[in-house]
């Protein structure tokens, strides 16, 4: 099949291809050849850097450049030892500068530096008399470093273009010079050939691990947000149960209290009519709102919420499972909101839960501390005893704790300890009623009189 242009012309597949292989080339290594791009620098040291001096340390960024011109100056030490001129010592000299220039550019304009080495390589040819030819020991030497240099610096694809050119450079000067005794363009293709291919397969290597390496960092802000997420997705759908049943009971008994009362003030059927209105209402937009966390599954549990009232099961539980716990509760106990009661409860259990997987064998203990202004909690597990092995996690614990914590305006703090083992602790401020009803009273449009039943004894 060929295809017709806007002249008439056919053009063949075998054409296109050809015109397509030449445009590839003409992107590659002619269009933007001596633009400059520079080698960037090292971002961390290796472990060969590492080891060094702190004095050299400092400099570890610049350790490619360093590099770089160290394997000029060998190169032109080498060719100023190996050339044969008509100059002499002067020409020798020259030729060492020549041969060390294109090696210094791969630093700067890499594709520019290939060009460069074949520009040396002809010069090079014409000063020197050497029995080896085009390429001198020293532009031989120097034009192999610069091929691997930039396949480095570039890739597989420029690597193949440059060795082909290298090629077809080498038989055009056997066709126009005539193929002399001494032409060394077979042990330049050879020695060519695989010194691109390490040089690829070892930028093919260093391209795969840097994919990796960032893939695998995308991959972990993914999991972290989707562990945020459905830890935030389970809050929600906890809170939602706790304030729903509350609302629920507001409605039942402010419907039900006018009947309690004999001949009540229609003012006072009126502002409980209100309150249940609004309680129904508030509670219709909460289950609206909070219902689009809620997967199309999920049902609500029959049993209510557990509370810190329920920790001796959990602690029952624990130790049916192995885990040695011991639980110490200080101050006054006192009921608290259900929902710092629901998420101290759950922050407990996911302690615990991390001490089974990660510290088999390990003694844990549970502290609950009754303070004035808020509840503490401390959860605390010594080292892994024992022939059992950890229980690999998914990380996630950690950040479903922090955040409840950060839910309710706490403090957590986690770590390891210094015997080895590991501890959470967590403080919950918890206002007092007083607090409370001075905060709701200086509350915008909250005067002393506003809105209906507005007094300290309002049922």
């Amino acid at each position: 099949m060929t295809e017709t242009t806007a002249g008439g012309t056919a053009r063949t597949p075998e054409f296109r291809m050809a015109a397509g292989v030449l445009a590839t080339l003409r992107q590659d290594m002619i269009t933007d050849a001596f633009a400059y791009r520079p080698l960037p620098l090292v971002a961390t040291p290796g472990r060969f850097m590492r080891r060094m001096p702190a004095a050299i340390r400092r400099h570890s960024p610049w350790s490619r450049y360093a590099a770089v011109t160290a394997l000029a100056v060998f190169a032109a030490i080498f060719t100023v030892g190996s050339q044969q001129t008509f100059l002499g010592d002067l020409g020798r000299l020259a030729a060492g500068l020549i041969a060390a220039i294109p090696i210094l550019m791969t630093l700067v304009r890499p594709v520019g530096a290939w060009w460069a080495a074949v520009a040396m390589t002809l010069v090079l040819a014409v000063l020197g008399g050497s029995w080896n030819w085009p390429w001198t020991p020293g532009s031989f030497f120097s034009y192999i470093v610069v091929l691997v240099l930039v396949t480095l610096r570039t890739g597989p694809r420029i690597a193949a273009w440059m060795w082909a050119l290298t090629f077809a450079l080498g038989f055009v000067i056997a066709m126009v010079f005539g193929n002399r005794s001494g032409m060394n363009l077979p042990e330049m293709a050879v020695t060519s050939a695989i010194a691109l291919a390490i040089a690829s397969s070892v930028q093919i290597r260093r391209h795969a691990t840097a994919e990796v390496t960032a893939q695998q960092e995308v991959t972990a802000v993914e999991r972290d947000k989707r562990t945020l997420l459905e830890e935030r997705t389970t809050i929600a759908r906890e809170l939602h149960d706790v304030v729903a049943h509350h609302m629920s009971v507001v409605a039942i008994q402010a419907e039900a209290a006018p009947y309690r009362v004999k001949n009540p003030p229609p003012e006072l059927e009126a502002a409980f009519v209100t309150i249940r209105e609004n309680a129904v209402a508030a509670l219709t937009e909460l289950r609206r709102v909070l219902g689009v966390v809620r997967s199309a599954d999920y049902e609500a549990p029959d049993a209510p919420q557990p509370t810190l009232a329920s920790l001796d099961g959990l602690l029952a539980n624990v130790r049916e499972a192995g885990l040695s716990v011991d639980k110490t509760v200080t101050g006054a106990v006192r009921e608290l909101p259900q929902g710092v009661e629901l998420s101290a409860y759950r922050i407990i259990q996911e302690a615990l839960s991390n001490t089974l997987r990660h510290a088999p064998g390990a003694q844990a203990a549970v502290e609950v501390s009754y303070v004035l202004g808020g509840l503490g909690i401390r959860v605390v597990n010594e080292a892994a005893t024992g022939d059992v092995r950890p229980s690999p996690g998914a990380g996630h614990g950690i950040t479903g704790m922090r955040e409840r914590v950060a839910m309710l305006e706490g403090e957590m703090t986690a770590g390891s300890t210094v015997g080895g083992g590991y501890e959470v602790a967590v403080f919950i401020p918890v206002r007092g009623r007083a607090e409370s009803a001075a905060e709701d009273a200086s509350a915008p449009g909250s005067g002393a009189g506003s809105g209906a039943g507005s007094g300290a004894g309002t049922p």
